[in-house]
C-alpha cells in the first residue's frame, strides 16, 4: 500500500440482502465512517435499492455504486440500465466487467471500453474488474489474460481521466471459494497492472491509479493483503453483507 493513494474499501453485495437489511447495514456503516479523510468506502448494491441507499447515505462520505451498466444512453435493451439512469437514482460509481458478468453472463471484452466511456461521461467512477480463471493460472497465462482485458478496456482512456478509474484484480478462482491468492501472487498481478498502465499512459498515471484486490477478502486477511506494496484497497464480496465482518475490514489499521 502506497501512502499517496487513499485506501479504497468496496463492498459488492451481488444479488443479496433485502431492502430493510440493506438500509440497516448502510445506517451502521454511515455511523462508523467518520469524515472519510483517510480511506474511501463504497457499497455496490442491487440496482433496485440504489435510490433508497443513496438517500440514507446522504451527508456521509460513503460511496454508492451499481454493479453493472449498459453503454448506450437509451434504446431497445430490455433489462439493462444506462449510466445516466444510475446517476439519477443516486449512484456515483459502478463496477465494469466483474468476472461474474464476463463468465456467467457472457459479457465480451470489447464491451468494456464502451462501458468505461459511458460511465465517465455520466460522472460515474468505474471500477474495472480483471482476473484469470484457475485454468489460466495453472497454464501460466495470468499476465496474458490481464494484458488482453486491460488492452480492450483502456482503448480510449485518456491520461487526465486515470484518477477517476480504479482497477480491481480478482482471480476468478478465489471469488467466493475461500481461496485467497498468496501475497506473492497478488503482488505480481498488481505490479503487472500498474506497469501496463504506466507503459500505456505514462509513469504518473501508473503511480496514480488505485488497484484493489478481490477474492475471499475477510477480517482475518485484510491487513496482510493491504500490506502488499501495490494493493490500494479491497473489493469485498460475502464479508460485506454483515456489519460484524465488513466493519473490521473498513476499519483495518494502516
Amino acid at each position: 500500500m502506497n501512502d499517496s493513494r487513499k485506501p479504497y474499501i468496496a463492498g459488492n453485495w451481488k444479488m443479496n440482502l433485502d431492502r430493510s437489511r440493506a438500509l440497516d447495514l448502510i445506517k451502521t456503516i454511515k455511523g462508523r465512517l467518520g469524515d472519510g479523510s483517510d480511506r474511501e468506502v463504497a457499497v455496490f448494491s442491487p440496482a433496485v435499492y440504489l435510490a433508497d441507499i443513496s438517500a440514507v447515505a446522504q451527508g456521509s462520505p460513503l460511496g454508492v455504486g451499481a454493479q453493472n451498466l449498459w453503454y448506450d444512453k437509451e434504446g431497445a435493451f430490455t433489462g439493462e440500465l444506462a449510466a445516466h439512469m444510475l446517476r439519477e437514482v443516486g449512484a456515483d460509481r459502478v463496477l465494469v466487467g466483474h468476472s461474474e458478468r464476463r463468465h456467467v453472463f457472457g459479457e465480451k471484452d470489447d464491451w468494456m471500453a464502451r462501458k468505461l466511456r459511458a460511465a465517465l461521461e455520466s460522472d460515474l467512477l468505474p471500477i474495472l474488474c480483471v482476473g484469470e480463471t484457475l485454468d489460466e493460472r495453472k497454464g501460466n497465462r495470468t499476465e496474458r489474460v490481464l494484458k488482453r482485458q486491460l488492452e480492450t478496456a483502456f482503448l480510449d482512456i485518456r491520461q487526465d481521466e486515470i484518477r477517476r478509474v480504479t482497477v480491481a484484480y480478482e482471480p476468478v478462482w478465489a471469488i467466493g471459494t475461500g481461496e485467497v491468492a498468496s501475497p506473492e501472487q497478488v503482488g505480481e498481478a498488481h505490479r503487472f497492472v500498474r506497469r501496463w498502465i504506466a507503459n500505456k499512459l505514462g509513469a504518473e498515471a501508473g503511480s496514480a491509479i488505485r488497484i484493489l484486490y478481490g477474492g475471499s477478502v475477510n477480517p482475518g486477511n485484510v491487513k496482510t493483503l493491504m500490506a502488499v506494496e501495490d494493493v490500494d484497497g479491497v473489493l469485498v464480496g460475502g464479508a460485506s453483507l454483515k456489519p460484524d465482518t465488513f466493519l473490521p475490514i473498513i476499519e483495518f489499521e494502516r
